[in-house]
């Protein structure tokens, strides 16, 4: 087991109505508010009229229409309103993108360059505006962490800024506000959420049981709930519980004792970047072709227990076991209406030694990951979605 530093400041408010309790969190920090939130579903729902009830007594700046990808230019336009209207405190509501898009404002409301400059050289953050959530998609975990995925559309990058100023302050978690969501974005988040597990749980160390333990206990809700929460919208259980194992995937909880580079995300982020699909959607495809990829004599028993411990797979063989493991996740995937390869997704004729380069170039795939990758690996990989 790897030594670790564990820390996460981030207070959660988890349950029905503790949104009650933002008046008095902001008001820590300040009365001037950079309210931000994506296309709209917040005004939908009624949350929106909520929240501004309860700012009532605040001066509230707006910042809306955040993308599904969040795009740099969002993050330009934050930080510029940030500066002018002397902002105190960021209240994200919404989702894992308007959240991130909200880390990397905060952070560049408090620099004079070019906001990009701090994705390319964390050490340039020296200093960040307090972040206030309130999560409405349960997928990204950036509720409860310190990194940021951006967009920058001009070069076509898809970067992630982490630095530990970037911890939101507070986080209010009511399952209730999951009720709404698209049966996609439920879909979406769930394959996210499940991806973040395996991407710490298939890593190079596999001594860290205890890690391993929890790491499965994760994965099997989301197996268990997210059809639940498909076909049932409003069953509180199970928006709950995906709602906490979103939190427990990426608050750096199973992680620790691990380490190493992840291995899907990387290759995902730059589908992402170029054709601005759903990420979610791009995991589903892209992680079975992974996981067929790098099974081979010295990863057979990770994957083999992967198997028996979430999918509850009833097979002495391990080659066997690992791959019906493999054939699990596509079909559990496939049973969330998620596509299966990129052409289903609308993506075709994509230059993919182009796509890979990038890959590798941008990550640790080829020095820390689970399975070192090339970018010819990479490219092989990408053929198999198509």
């Amino acid at each position: 087991m790897n030594d670790f530093d564990f820390y996460v400041p981030t207070a959660i408010r988890f349950g029905k109505g503790k949104i009650a309790c933002l008046p008095s969190e902001l008001a820590r920090y300040g009365r001037n508010v950079l309210l931000v939130y994506g296309g709209g579903s917040i005004k939908r729902t009624g949350l929106y009229d909520r929240v501004m009830e309860l700012l009532s007594d605040f001066k509230v700046t707006e910042l809306s229409g955040i993308e599904p990808n969040p795009k740099l230019s969002s993050v330009e336009q934050g930080a510029k309103l940030c500066k002018t209207e002397h902002t105190d405190v960021i209240l994200a509501v919404g989702g894992g993108s308007t959240i991130d898009a909200s880390k990397h404002i905060a952070a560049a409301a408090c620099y004079d360059g070019d906001p990009w400059d701090l994705v390319l050289d964390r050490s340039k953050v020296s200093k960040a505006l307090p972040i206030i959530t309130v999560l409405t998609i349960c997928a990204t975990g950036s509720e409860m962490n310190s990194g940021a995925v951006i967009s920058n559309e001009k070069t076509l990058e898809k970067l992630e800024i982490n630095t530990p100023l970037l911890y939101p302050r507070l986080s209010i978690c009511d399952p209730t506000y999951l009720y709404t969501l698209p049966p996609k974005q439920t879909a979406a988040g769930a394959v996210d959420i499940l991806s973040h597990v395996m991407e710490q749980y298939f890593q190079p160390n596999d001594e860290a049981y205890i890690t391993d333990e929890l790491s499965e206990a994760v994965m099997r809700t989301v197996v268990k709930y997210a059809p639940i929460a498909m076909s049932e919208p409003e069953n509180y259980e199970a928006r709950s519980n995906l709602m906490w194992a979103s939190t427990l995937a990426l608050n750096h909880l199973l992680t620790v004792g691990k380490g190493g580079a992840w291995s899907v995300h990387p290759i995902e982020h730059v589908v992402s970047a170029y054709y601005d699909i759903t990420h979610g959607v791009g995991l589903a495809i892209l992680t079975p072709a992974w996981m067929e990829y790098v099974l081979r004599d010295d990863t057979t028993a990770r994957f083999a227990r992967f198997a028996r411990k979430v999918w509850d797979v009833d097979e002495s063989d391990d080659r066997t076991a690992a791959k019906e493991g493999i054939n699990k996740v596509r079909a559990f995937n496939r049973s969330l209406g998620m596509p299966s390869s990129l052409t289903e997704a609308g993506i075709e004729n994509a230059d993919i030694e182009k796509m890979a380069a990038e890959a590798i170039r941008t990550s640790g795939l080829s020095e820390r990951s689970y399975v070192k990758l090339s970018a010819v690996d990479v490219e092989k990989i990408f053929a198999r979605v198509f």
